[in-house]
């Protein structure tokens, strides 16, 4: 049963969900479609995991797996855009999920699928940030001589968050304007460096190698699990687009504007991702120098080896840009979650966090919340070789279990799901179920240790971060919040 949106403007359906229009509605169809694009960011997570996946399942996994990724993830995306339609607020996946759930559940079920999406954008945030910092340290090692140490990667990190949350301190439209820049930055940048890439080097790899070479350097032995697990580097570049969910308080024609933003930002970084993982496999000189590289960063070094220091420099400079956009983006859209759940109650003071700066008209505590989180997210990377595949790990787990969960819901509301102006038809249903079955692998797969033998050292702690995040919200359920949370006869 279809919704009369369109018969009513976008204040006035929010109005119609429950919430008043306090954020500026300023940003166009395109601009919510350029953060989760930004977000998403090929030259971010593809070139952050790369030497992961170099280790875990070599070229062959790193193509394939993106395919296949790829495709599962459009499938996931569609469901969500359906979900997107109905409730067009920044309160996003919680708000559906409270929307669509049984009556006497409602409020659980939205108090969970919130917390693991604060969960997973603050992960997420960390995950983008940290491979700046990563990439950046390379580059300044390689220019003026400051080594790749855990210590100057920190300091990195905390400098690019500061910087993040000073620009998005600065209101809707500065950030509007820097994402739509970011998708040309993006494009172009997969272009450039593919081109040069595959003109300037006397060597190239062959196909053969590109699409059929396993590699297998975990330290397991069995190729299905390490081919498995190898499925993170894709999955996790594929994460953030919910934020065209949670910007649609600030979007025009919400209700077509914010799926349309969904489904778009995954099918475009699908394409650009492949020819950007083509393109650099192509190139390896040397495979165990790539690996073993000194910069700790494998793509600079095929960069290096492929075009000399200067053409080296001035790629990684291209990628570093690039994922600068995408920490920007991840920031805006994690605050705008943060502002959304707290102004609903659900987070520690949140009477500070969904406070909004009079003169921006934009959440700006809840904008150094996510810094700051992210911030702490990182911090086990001084004692801990594999935290970056960690916190990745994290980001993927909480993101997409939060994206499903509306999903499973609409699937289960059935036919008394009221559909917006944009939804799938009939295939509605089976789209859904392949998205939750993929969610349910997924979320298995990438609490698995992913180096042998686990030690301290390469322990992957996704499953403690996240085991805790649920620990702690269900006590505070059941101490309290089931009784005041998104119960308007009884509030806080």
């Amino acid at each position: 049963m279809p919704l009369d949106v369109p018969s009513v403007s976008d204040e006035e359906r929010l109005q119609q969900l429950g919430y008043t229009q306090v954020l500026a509605r300023k940003m166009s169809g395109f601009a919510n479609f350029a953060v989760s694009f930004t977000i998403i960011s090929v030259l971010s997570g593809c070139m952050t995991l790369y030497g992961y996946g170099l280790r875990t399942g070599g070229p062959a996994m790193l193509t394939w797996g993106w395919i296949a990724v790829g495709a599962m993830t459009l499938l996931v995306g569609l469901a969500m855009a359906e979900v997107c339609s109905s409730y067009p607020t920044s309160a996003g996946l919680y708000f559906w999920a409270h929307r669509m759930a049984p009556a006497r559940s409602r409020a659980a079920w939205a108090w969970f699928t919130g917390w693991f999406n604060v969960l997973g954008q603050v992960a997420v945030t960390a995950g983008i940030d940290f491979g700046a910092a990563s990439f950046l340290n390379a580059y300044l090692d390689l220019q003026f001589g400051y080594a790749a140490t855990p210590g100057h990667t920190m300091i990195l990190f905390g400098a690019i968050l500061l910087l993040h949350a000073l620009l998005n301190t600065f209101g809707v439209r500065l950030v509007a304007l820097l994402n739509s820049v970011s998708v040309w930055w993006h494009l172009l940048g997969v272009t450039v460096i593919v081109g040069v890439l595959a003109l300037v080097p006397d060597r190239h790899q062959s196909t053969s190698f590109v699409f059929g070479e396993f590699v297998n350097q975990t330290g397991w032995t069995s190729g299905l699990y390490v081919g498995l697990i190898a499925l993170l580097m894709a999955q996790y570049t594929f994460t953030g687009y919910d934020a065209s969910a949670h910007m649609t308080e600030e979007t025009n024609d919400a209700a077509v504007a914010g799926p349309r933003g969904i489904v778009r930002s995954i099918w475009v970084s699908w394409i650009a991702g492949f020819v950007l993982l083509a393109g650099l496999t192509y190139a390896i000189q040397s495979y165990d120098g790539a690996v073993g590289s000194a910069t700790g960063v494998p793509p600079a070094q095929i960069f290096m080896d492929a075009l000399g220091a200067a053409g080296g420099k001035a790629l990684l400079l291209i990628v570093i840009v690039a994922q600068l956009f995408c920490g920007m983006a991840s920031v805006t859209a994690n605050s705008r979650m943060i502002y959304a759940f707290s102004r609903d109650g659900a987070l520690p003071f949140s009477r500070v966090w969904h406070r909004i700066n009079p003169g921006t008209r934009t959440p700006t505590n809840a904008v150094w919340l996510a810094a700051g989180g992210a911030f702490v997210l990182g911090l086990p990377y001084l004692i801990n070789t594999t935290a970056y595949a960690a916190v990745t790990s994290i980001a993927t787990i909480g993101l997409y279990i939060a994206y499903v969960i509306p999903t499973y819901l609409r699937l289960r509301k059935g036919d008394a799901f009221e559909r917006g102006p944009w939804h799938l038809g009939r295939f509605s249903r089976p789209i859904g179920i392949v998205s939750v079955a993929w969610v349910a692998v997924i979320t298995v797969l990438f609490m698995l240790p992913q180096v042998h033998p686990v030690t301290v050292e390469t322990f992957n702690y996704a499953p403690i971060a996240v085991v805790a995040v649920l620990g702690f919200a269900g006590v505070w359920w059941l101490a309290s919040a089931r009784r005041w949370f998104l119960n308007p006869d009884h509030p806080r």
